[in-house]
């Protein structure tokens, strides 16, 4: 079972992320959205430890230690089930409802966790390590770097979830297409490093800071509202 699975958190390295991850896709049935996103995360996070073993990057130790951070907030949604951020709640909320396509799903779980948990996974991973997100332009360029691995694994992953019904998209109409096509990761993570440069600044004005992080969580939750209205997939009847 799932909770059985979000014992074993928090992560402490990659090598937990992956194997936490991959236990959840075994777990999770076909008709669960939430396993669609959870398996694009995975195949991201494989994607970032084969480029880290590389050594590809310039500061490996901040790459790591974000990658871990950033899934441990993943992990803490789940864990939080109704309590969940209002960014995961759309998500958790829709993710045995029907009609939503898996490429939605997926998306909403990207939206939420990038534009909502990004940020203050960077602010965590600069806290451990020191440094500033405002200035250091090494670790800026190693976070940039990602974009490339995360949209060749879109792209796979977009070919992968047409499946079944949602292979008659194109026949049916477009929604789904021009949702997907409207929600670019590029310009998420980039929103995502801004937003944790407002973070850090606000560190030490708790109430500023809270509020500022609290109305980035609504409205990251009221796009994910979006991404998975069902009436985005045209299904005929008969």
């Amino acid at each position: 079972m799932l909770s059985d699975i979000l014992l074993r958190t928090p992560a402490r390295s990659i090598d937990d992320v992956v194997a936490l991850m991959t236990a959840i896709d075994e777990t999770l049935p076909d008709d669960d959205g939430l396993k669609w996103f959870n398996r694009l995360y995975l195949r991201v996070t494989v994607s970032v430890r084969k480029a880290v073993e590389k050594a590809t990057f310039r500061d490996l130790e901040f790459l790591g230690a974000l990658d871990v951070v950033f899934a441990n907030l993943y992990f803490a949604a789940l864990t939080a089930g109704d309590d969940a951020p209002a960014a995961w709640q759309p998500l958790l909320a829709a993710r045995h409802e029907r009609g939503i396509a898996r490429i939605q799903f997926a998306l909403a779980g990207m939206n939420a966790h990038i534009n909502r948990d990004l940020p203050e996974g960077i602010v965590q991973a600069f806290k451990a390590l020191g440094g500033d997100p405002r200035t250091d332009r090494d670790r800026r360029q190693d976070f940039d770097s990602v974009n490339a691995l995360l949209e060749q694994v879109e792209a796979e992953i977009r070919v992968e979830f047409s499946v079944g019904i949602i292979a008659v998209i194109d026949e049916l109409g477009h929604d789904v297409d021009d949702a997907v096509a409207m929600w670019k990761v590029r310009k998420a993570r980039a929103a995502a490093w801004t937003n944790a440069k407002v973070l850090w600044t606000l560190r030490d004005m708790p109430p500023l800071h809270d509020e500022f992080f609290a109305r980035l969580d609504g409205l990251t939750g009221l796009a994910g509202r979006g991404l998975l209205r069902p009436a985005l997939l045209k299904v005929p009847s008969g």
